[in-house]
């Protein structure tokens, strides 16, 4: 794995707006799509294959409002709310599963949110049950189950119970562990509250434990975030976030809780990601990509060398080219030639369930041209290489003379040193793993044919 350079000149350069590429075509893209658009495509995939299926459910119930959070959620402490969204969640799991084969392996399961611990053990343990009666949810060890915890949500003996139910993945929520800042985005949370968390799910048997960082929160300063780093390094969890906080007050109303004021300088949120990165590094941790470290010995760390990680909307992960079948409110799924997502109110999401409906609501059917770039773009952000001689074989084509035009505007970032082109690969260089985002958006399509670009975060 090749290391990281940090080199401020170009992330400046290179450092705009762009897509996260979570998948393509984005869901900027996705448009108006019906139920049974989505029934057809789950057909053309058990007729492709019997290969195995991953699963996505979104719980979107959280107890308080975190300021900068621009998720798909509901603040409640109505917990009939949630009981009355399982039971719907629980008919579209029926409705999904007569779907697809009997015979195809649930191989990865990702809970998120909202928090999915807003729910109880015994909620939970019958999602779980719910799945295993209709899914052949594999169980011998190898397969990736996953939740995300909110540690405030944690009752005692909770994550020994989630690793009973088949969870052997966890992901928390932190962000930041100073006081100062957790008071300016309402998400009070100390570390006695929340490394102790790490221990328990080793002892449960828990494979994997994530911690989530966000810079550029208000009140964030280097001495400051660097003591959060000292206090997550201190507890070793074996994979890393730290995602770029992106302040889109007209888009999250949430945000407008935040002062513009309080923000960190675009300089000083430089500096914090390098600093960030220069820690990590020198306590082992591997660069993933994006926003993603991982210990050596971590199987993420292990699919990125092996060439098995894919990034979809839960960000990277290690099994490549498996379907995601969507459950729950706003959540999005690809099956065969489509990418849907459902509809994103859980009042909407209720009533289409009800009414004996899926609630896919919009999406799209990928053409030949979307599949070609798509694998382009996943193999720059999972590889950081690309061999002409794969795409070639596998889209029957001639990959410079196919995109001779993307090849030439990427001459800038070459002669940068962002990339290395030669006759048969694009490789992408200790300098350019930071900016994959802007190397994949030389072959975005989309971005190329606007007029006038979409509203996307910051790549930096």
């Amino acid at each position: 794995m090749q290391p990281i350079k940090f080199d401020e000149a170009l992330i400046r350069r290179y450092g705009g707006r762009g897509p996260r590429y979570t998948s393509y075509p984005t869901a900027v893209q996705f448009h108006e799509f019906d139920e049974a658009q989505y029934k057809r495509q789950c057909v053309l995939s058990n007729e492709r294959n019997d290969g195995p299926l991953s699963l996505y459910l979104h719980i979107p119930y959280c107890h308080t409002l975190c300021y900068y959070c621009g998720c798909n959620k509901v603040v409640t402490r109505n917990r009939d709310r949630a009981s009355e969204y399982l039971g719907h969640l629980f008919r579209e799991v029926e409705l999904q599963s007569a779907l697809f084969d009997d015979n195809r392996v649930v191989e990865q399961l990702h809970l998120g949110g909202g928090t999915p611990t807003y729910l109880s053990e015994e909620q939970l343990s019958s999602v779980m049950a719910k799945l295993g009666e209709h899914f052949r949810l594999r169980g011998d060890g190898r397969q990736e189950f996953s939740i995300e915890i909110d540690p405030r949500s944690i009752r005692p003996g909770m994550v020994a119970a989630l690793a009973g139910m088949g969870f052997n993945r966890l992901s928390m929520g932190v962000q930041d562990f100073d006081p100062e800042v957790q008071k300016a985005v309402n998400r009070i949370q100390p570390p006695e509250e929340t490394l102790p968390l790490i221990q328990q799910a080793r002892d449960a048997g828990f494979r994997s434990v994530s911690i989530d960082l966000i810079y550029g929160l208000p009140m964030q300063t280097p001495e400051r975030f660097d003591r959060t780093l000292d206090t997550v390094l201190e507890a070793r969890p074996d994979r890393i976030s730290v995602y770029s906080y992106a302040h889109l007050p007209q888009m999250f109303r949430a945000q407008r809780l935040i002062r513009q004021e309080d923000l960190p300088s675009d300089d000083v949120k430089l500096a914090l990601l390098g600093h960030t990165i220069q820690r990590l590094g020198g306590e082992g941790y591997e660069y993933i990509g994006m926003d993603h470290f991982a210990r050596k010995d971590d199987e993420l760390a292990i699919a990125r060398e092996n060439g098995t990680m894919q990034r979809n909307f839960q960000g990277y992960s290690t099994h490549a080219d498996t379907e995601l079948i969507a459950l729950g409110a706003s959540s999005i799924g690809r099956i065969a030639d489509c990418y849907s997502q459902h509809t994103r109110h859980d009042h909407d999401y209720g009533r289409r369930i009800e009414e004996g409906h899926l609630p896919v609501e919009r999406g799209l059917i990928m053409s030949d041209d979307d599949k070609l770039r798509g694998k382009v773009i996943q193999s720059i952000m999972c590889r950081d290489r690309l061999i002409f001689s794969e795409i070639e074989e596998r889209f029957d084509i001639d990959f410079r003379s196919r995109f001779a035009d993307e090849l030439a505007d990427l001459a800038p970032l070459e002669e940068d040193g962002l990339v290395e082109v030669d006759d048969a690969s694009i490789r992408v260089t200790p300098t350019g793993r930071l900016l994959l985002r802007a190397i994949a958006m030389v072959f975005d399509g989309y971005l190329r044919a606007q007029a006038e670009p979409q509203r996307y975060s910051k790549i930096i």
